[in-house]
């Protein structure tokens, strides 16, 4: 078995490849002869000609990213305990304890005011073109779902209809097309649409906007996600888009309006600038003012996501999460990205996420031990299935209460979207044609949909939506699946001893227990009666 974890100089991600692509340095990543005369295809040698554009995943604004590093231990390294006795949640009665009836909804919030159908979320998406040009599809599917769904960092300042006054937010485009478009859809009261918020947001004054003028009820603060330790950042194709942003503040590279930029940027030396956001620099005193700002501004529900920083920065976001009553603390674990994230800081830097969410889960239970109020715990880092929902909740329970999903959900909402143009253009390929040439044949869903909205309405749905509830219609089944089959009859009662960790390093880092001791006491009283 290789002990090499990375994967470098080459990568799909770079738009890369070894010249020997079965003989290369595990150490390096270089071919092993590399040859006087070579073009440059590795990542080294494309950046002997682009430079600094080959530390970003490519082509931008297409694509959602996520590092090819192999964990020492990841969520695979644990396995689903059923069982064949009784039953929680529901009478332990063959007729009764069937999965249709595992109940999947979450409630949280200091007031427990926040329902939602499954215990999932979006937790964040913002201002790249792959999240706007999908958001439709994101929010209606997210809405219609019952789910949570969170607008990222910088889609204010990035939006050029923004108007900004005195250097605050006093109208905007793209935020309000955002919010309203969830909220239209949202039904019954379930689901939540978050605005988030960094350095540049919090200084234009983003979620105060949002709270007074689209009435938004939960607003997140961000430390960092699991994709980078610095901030947000996209590219930006057009000259003027990129002075405007400039001007707002953001850091953009090159300088755009240096005279000597521009001129090679019209000539075509380079096609994209870079936008860059700002650090945070965390003290508590500016956490507990921010806090007390936005609920004087009138948020009533407030969250925190942070990423996978060192363990200190963990417990520091747990322990303020608590002390200021927060409603929501989200810890991303390293490897994913929806953006623009540094493709070797992706790989390579931060707590992956079994790692983290240990602790998180070690943390919490000191806390809780000291009689602390903790708020709902959410998982985030690479989950796309039924299968990692459930290890996620049970490895973290009885704290945490939801899984935090982005490239997954994206990745339905585009493959419904590009369904719906293959309709339109009546090209739809062989197969997907083998269920049909309308969205009411290829979705499964349709029918319930049609049913539910009435024609009108699930007429005007865009497909990309209709592929994200679908998405989420197989995960809530295969999720009661797993579910009754460890008779856990609602999330609540999924614990610890649900799931069995695999190998010895596994067991050790989680504090779950090695697959070969589960049950130990029990077997003894049982072979011995």
């Amino acid at each position: 078995m290789s002990l090499t974890f990375s994967k470098i100089n080459a990568s799909a991600a770079t738009l890369t490849k070894n010249r020997t692509e079965t003989s290369v340095v595990p150490a390096s990543g270089m071919c092993v002869t590399c040859v006087d005369g070579c073009i440059g295809m590795c990542e080294i040698g494309k950046s002997a000609y682009r430079g600094h554009e080959v530390i970003y995943p490519q082509p931008f604004g297409v694509i959602t990213t996520a590092a090819e590093k192999s964990y020492p231990v990841d969520y695979s390294h644990f396995n689903i305990m059923g069982t064949i006795v009784g039953a929680h949640g529901i009478d332990a009665d063959s007729d009764k304890a069937i999965f249709p009836a595992v109940d999947l909804t979450v409630v949280i919030g200091h007031d427990r005011g926040i329902k939602l159908r499954y215990p999932w979320a979006i937790p964040g998406i913002g201002s790249t073109n792959v999240a706007k040009n999908n958001w439709e599809g994101l929010a209606i599917g997210s809405a219609l779902a019952g789910t949570g769904l969170t607008i990222g960092e910088n889609v204010v300042g990035m939006d050029p209809q923004s108007v900004i006054k005195n250097g605050r937010i006093v109208d905007t485009a793209d935020l309000k097309r955002r919010v309203k478009l969830y909220q239209q859809y949202q039904r019954d009261g379930y689901g939540m649409i978050v605005v988030q918020a960094n350095v540049e947001d919090t200084r234009l004054g983003a979620q105060e906007y949002a709270i007074e003028k689209l009435g938004v009820q939960c607003v997140e603060l961000k430390w960092g996600q699991g994709a980078k330790n610095i901030g947000g950042e996209v590219k930006i194709r057009e000259l003027k888009k990129a002075q405007l942003l400039a001007d707002r503040g953001y850091i953009v590279l090159p300088n755009p309006h240096d005279p000597d930029v521009i001129k090679a940027f019209e000539h075509g030396a380079f096609k994209e600038f870079e936008r860059h956001s700002r650090v945070g620099i965390l003290t508590e005193e500016s956490f507990a003012t921010r806090i007390a700002e936005l609920r004087k501004a009138g948020a009533k529900y407030i969250f925190l996501k942070t990423g996978a920083y060192r363990p200190a920065d963990l417990a520091r976001a747990i322990v303020y999460a608590a002390k200021y009553k927060l409603d929501l603390l989200t810890v991303d674990g390293a490897g994913g990205g929806t953006g623009m994230s540094p493709w070797r800081m992706m790989n390579e830097w931060g707590m992956p996420p079994v790692y983290l969410h240990s602790l998180l889960h070690q943390y919490a239970g000191r806390l809780s031990s000291q009689g602390k109020t903790l708020p709902a715990l959410a998982v985030a880092g690479g989950f796309s299935f039924e299968d990692h929902i459930f290890k996620a909740l049970a490895l973290g329970a009885p704290f945490v209460k939801l899984v935090g999903m982005a490239r997954a959900p994206i990745a339905a909402a585009m493959v419904g979207k590009t369904i719906g143009h293959a309709i339109e253009e009546q090209q739809v390929p062989v197969y997907i044609e083998r269920f049909g040439t309308t969205k009411d044949d290829i979705f499964v869903t349709a029918s319930t949909l049609r049913k539910e909205l009435g024609n009108g309405d699930f007429d005007l749905l865009p497909t990309g939506a209709i592929g994200l509830y679908t998405y989420y219609e197989r995960l809530a089944q295969g999720l009661r699946q797993l579910m009754a089959g460890t008779r856990k009859f609602a999330t609540q009662h999924i614990s610890r001893t649900d799931i069995a960790a695999l190998t010895h390093q596994a067991a050790s880092i989680s504090g779950i227990q090695y697959i070969m001791d589960v049950d130990r006491e029990e077997i003894d009283g049982i072979l011995n009666s």
